[in-house]
């Protein structure tokens, strides 16, 4: 029984849900900063929920549509696909069952997000097909992850944002924006050689390894600026400001292990460091909504 989950659970990488759920919980805190960032165990575990069966939808359909090509791959040929691990009729099952309680949870939260849901699965799903046809595959990502904090703060508010809200939450959502851009350019260079000769697109293609690490760079630069003004207009102050010195940190440090380290560092860069980013913002976001902006700068 174990190990069919660990099957499951690695099918669909189910560790990587650490880089989106931070902050989608992020954004769940701030929406719900009158009660001090909790909307209640139902909303919660709904979001929660609907956040898991997305992804889950989301990452079973990029395995089923790159079966072809992760089986040319000497880094994916192992995966359950390709490998047999794993039927394709099972890997459907799992794609539209997900999808259905990511929809399900979506009804019992809000109208809103049941009217959104489906608007969601499609963008989230959509980014695997999109190394076919443009070099921009990066951002369609980045896109798909942002939809999380925005499906979490409306998860908690539903339609009755204020203007504020809507600044700071597409303040946010451009920040993860970047932040994906940028790791998912580094994570891509893995499979530069791969994708030019099969004709898969990305910057890293497009534009050469040298000049996507720095497009990758100023992305990176740009989301911290982004965190910035997302803290400045949710009013956040010394944990914020110390969790952003960390975050930046952290990215630096990623682009110096991306250049200067062979691409088997790749996966500690694209792994650890940008789930700590995820994490530190959720830790600091969370401290200044529970003790409501406690911490000041004498």
């Amino acid at each position: 029984m174990f190990s069919t989950i660990q099957k499951w659970a690695s099918f669909v990488r189910f560790s990587h849900t650490v880089f989106a759920l931070p902050f989608a919980l992020a954004a769940m805190l701030v929406a719900a900063r009158d009660h001090r960032g909790w909307p209640g165990w139902k909303t919660f575990g709904l979001i929660l929920a609907a956040m898991v069966g997305a992804r889950t939808c989301a990452m079973a359909f990029n395995r089923i549509v790159d079966r072809k090509f992760d089986a040319l791959n000497p880094r994916t040929k192992n995966r359950h696909l390709p490998a047999g691990q794993i039927s394709l009729a099972s890997a459907i099952l799992l794609c539209v069952l997900s999808g259905a309680g990511m929809v399900a949870a979506s009804f019992f939260l809000n109208p809103l997000c049941f009217y959104l849901s489906p608007v969601a699965l499609v963008a989230v799903c959509f980014y695997s097909l999109t190394k076919r046809f443009t070099d921009y595959t990066h951002v369609f990502l980045g896109v798909a992850l942002a939809l999380a904090p925005i499906g979490a703060w409306l998860a908690v508010r539903g339609a009755d944002v204020s203007t504020l809200e809507i600044f700071q939450m597409t303040t946010l959502a451009a920040a993860v924006i970047l932040w994906l851009v940028g790791f998912d350019i580094i994570y891509a260079l893995q499979d530069y050689e791969f994708d030019k000769s099969h004709g898969l697109r990305s910057l890293v293609v497009a534009w050469g390894p040298q000049n996507a690490l720095a497009a990758a760079f100023l992305a990176h630069m740009i989301m911290c600026g982004l965190l910035v003004g997302f803290g400045f207009l949710c009013g956040f102050r010394l944990a914020y400001l110390v969790g952003w010195l960390i975050i930046l940190v952290c990215l630096v440090m990623e682009h110096w292990i991306a250049r200067r380290r062979s691409l088997n560092w790749i996966n500690n860069a694209f792994f650890r460091l940008n789930a700590l980013v995820g994490m530190v913002f959720l830790i600091v976001v969370a401290a200044e909504v529970i003790f409501q902006g406690g911490f000041k700068l004498r």
